[in-house]
């Protein structure tokens, strides 16, 4: 249970991500938003009579039986979509040694691109996981729904530690009837990446936020620390001015980024990386207008 003092604090975090991420959205997001996402599907609309060039698969037997024509059915663009954003918050996501922590960089992109889809007139859900899913919000439209959705990933404390991609794709698999966009926000330290992110990807649009910090990629020649696991806890001696330990170190993480960027591709998932440095932002924006090339080809 938390103290007043603490749900005060988080609520001022919200607050201060709110003006920031509608500052964001305001001068330079809404655009990018729009041209990089689109409806999921098509409405029907009316029926009209067949000319040539039209998809036969349209052709409505029904109608044209009873006009003595063929018709095909006319259909508009479906224009709001869904979009999940599916939160990491093991143990792994409270690290950073820059300004920020991952969770508050997840906190900051999820409201950037939550006030991005309600101002498009999107609905937005939420899912928290850790070892297991916590938490699903269904998506619906408001601020009041975001703000409460930004709040649950700043406040969230899983009792388990560890992280789950595969139950937390398992999940929102069954979940979610309505086909979805489903942006995952984690540092992708997980087991069973392949399978559930391919059989989420083939059901729903599925976009990647890895979440990382420097320290991560390159070790500073820091001497001998204690490095600990946070959500193992396992702790373990590293003498961090031994060069031959820095470069395998570098070697072995980015051999595992790269690893996991192979699974992305694979799946036609497109991803972008994310630091604790806190250029979130930007990253976004490379994000998006590549989506925005690809569908304009």
């Amino acid at each position: 249970m938390l103290s007043e003092e603490q749900i005060e604090e988080i609520m001022q975090r919200v607050r201060r991500l709110e003006l920031k991420a509608r500052r964001l959205v305001r001068e330079s997001f809404s655009g990018e938003y729009l041209s990089s996402f689109r409806g999921q599907g098509l409405d029907f609309d009316d029926f009209r009579e067949y000319q040539h060039g039209d998809e036969v698969r349209f052709i409505d037997w029904n109608v044209t039986a009873r006009m003595n024509a063929p018709y095909v059915r006319k259909f508009r663009e479906e224009r709001e979509l869904s979009v999940v954003l599916a939160v990491d918050v093991s143990g792994s996501i409270d690290y950073g040694s820059q300004h920020f922590s991952k969770r508050e960089i997840c906190a900051e992109a999820a409201a950037v691109l939550g006030f991005s889809a309600l101002q498009n007139g999107d609905k937005v859900g939420l899912l928290l996981f850790a070892n297991e899913p916590l938490l699903m919000i269904p998506p619906e439209k408001g601020t009041r729904h975001l703000l409460r959705m930004i709040r649950e990933i700043l406040a969230a404390k899983p009792t388990g530690r560890g992280t789950a991609i595969d139950t937390a794709c398992d999940h929102l698999v069954s979940g979610l009837r309505r086909k979805s966009v489903v942006i995952f926000l984690s540092d992708f330290m997980s087991d069973s990446l392949d399978k559930p992110l391919g059989k989420l990807a083939r059901k729903h649009e599925t976009i990647a936020l890895r979440v990382l910090d420097p320290l991560e990629k390159k070790l500073p020649n820091a001497g001998k620390v204690i490095l600990t696991d946070p959500e193992t806890g396992f702790e373990s001696w590293v003498n961090t001015s031994n060069s031959n330990l820095r470069q395998g170190y570098e070697k072995l993480t980015r051999r595992h980024r790269e690893g996991i960027a192979q699974i992305f591709k694979k799946h036609a998932i497109d991803y972008a990386d994310l630091s604790t440095r806190g250029d979130t932002l930007n990253a976004l924006h490379r994000l998006l207008k590549k989506r925005s090339r690809k569908r304009t080809r």
